[in-house]
């Protein structure tokens, strides 16, 4: 009884996926005729079950059953293109991959692989569905962007192999593998925001500019803002996108630490979750001010691709200085060569100084340093922020500003006392 229980939730699941891939396609394809679609709902559904059919077959008879079903079933979807072009003259083959992925996703289901299956269904479905905007956004990168992406995902997934996973230099802290690894993460992160800004463009306006570029550079967004609030004379909503690009910081900083040492967040979230808490507040009192005379007015974005090689290479220098000043500092000045550190640190970059402490978490380093040590670094970095608003801006008004990320800052660290 457990057994067929398996193979008719088997059988549901292959047939799920195809319904679930033919509802995008016959719905993209509902302007055509009966007679003029190579697949519909039903062909989709059909291929799904079909897949896991064999799939079942297969595993009790012979092994080439299987490859030879794909190769005729492949064949057969060639032939449907063929015919289908020489009729309506529209080359288009991602119906005919679509096919070919909802029979080997049959197949797949029959394994039992149901959330795995369902996984790659939902993103077949996203690829297919978000056609537009992902033209649009490969419209809007630049030639030289992607070849700058492509060099450095080649020396990545190349080089990363390759390098040694082990200490250099003074005090062996500086490990190549590491660090590089470590690169990938921050210009990943990055990249994430760079591409919504350039396919969303500067029409976006603060709300979505500030949320994006925070996972590119909360400092380049608050040069932004300020450069436009200078402009504008008007500060409450460029306030508050400021206090939003800072708090994405905040969760960037989780998601870096979740990466290298995941045991300190237990110990880290509360002075995060605190700063955060406090910035929403102070967003939500700019944002809803009488400040904001010139709501259409969005801030143009000056920032570079993150897959830049030199801007790759200048973060490893960076990290790897901070790496080795840590140890340096640590061994001249104990834990509060640590801190002192992490405040200049912070007055520069937050990123660096939290991989570097969690790093060294893992080893020689308390938790309880480490974690204080990334909440100085981010709380001053978060003040900073403040303080080159008002020297940009030179409104009265700042001085808001400055109180709400000193609230934060003090916020965060008070937690951790607390919580120590």
């Amino acid at each position: 009884m457990e057994s067929e229980l398996k193979i008719l939730w088997d059988l549901v699941t292959a047939l799920g996926v195809g319904l679930l891939i033919g509802i995008e396609r016959g719905w993209k394809g509902r302007v055509k005729g009966e007679g003029d679609r190579v697949a519909g709902i039903r062909t989709f559904a059909l291929t799904g079950l079909l897949g896991g059919v064999i799939g079942m077959v297969s595993a009790n008879m012979e092994e080439w059953l299987l490859p030879a079903a794909f190769l005729s079933f492949t064949i057969l979807v060639a032939v449907s293109y063929f015919v289908g072009v020489k009729v309506s003259e529209d080359i288009g083959f991602t119906t005919s991959v679509a096919l070919l992925i909802t029979f080997s996703l049959g197949v797949w289901a029959s394994f039992g692989s149901h959330i795995s299956v369902f996984a790659v269904s939902v993103l077949v479905v996203a690829l297919l569905g978000f056609k537009p905007e992902i033209h649009k956004l490969v419209k809007n990168i630049e030639e030289k962007e992607i070849y700058a992406g492509i060099k450095l995902l080649i020396i990545s997934v190349i080089l990363l192999p390759l390098l040694p996973n082990q200490g250099y230099g003074p005090y062996e802290a500086v490990n190549p593998y590491w660090l590089w690894w470590m690169v990938v993460l921050i210009t990943g992160l990055s990249f994430i925001g760079y591409l919504t800004i350039s396919y969303f463009g500067d029409k976006i306006g603060v709300l979505l500019t500030s949320l994006t570029g925070g996972l590119a550079s909360s400092t380049a967004v608050t040069l932004s803002l300020a450069n436009m609030a200078k402009r504008t004379r008007v500060s409450g909503m460029f306030m508050a996108g400021v206090l939003i690009a800072s708090s994405i910081m905040f969760i960037r900083v989780g998601v870096e630490v979740s990466v290298v040492n995941a045991r300190l967040l237990q110990m880290l979230w509360p002075s995060l979750l605190a700063m955060f808490v406090v910035n929403l507040i102070g967003m939500l009192w700019f944002w809803l001010s009488k400040t904001q005379k010139n709501k259409k007015e969005s801030p143009s974005m000056d920032m570079e691709s993150p897959f830049q090689m030199k801007t790759a290479l200048k973060f490893a220098i960076l990290l790897g200085i901070i790496l080795v000043m840590s140890e340096a500092m640590k061994e001249w000045l104990g834990d509060e060569g640590i801190y002192i550190l992490s405040v200049i640190s912070g007055l520069m970059d937050v990123d660096a100084i939290t991989l570097s402490l969690s790093k060294m978490a893992k080893d020689e380093l308390s938790d309880d340093v480490a974690v204080t040590g990334i909440i100085l670094a981010t709380a001053t970095n978060t003040v900073i922020k403040g303080f080159i608003f008002a020297f940009i801006t030179r409104l009265k008004l700042s001085a808001r500003l400055i109180l709400v990320v000193a609230l934060s800052g003090a916020a965060g660290l008070l937690v951790n006392f607390i919580f120590a």
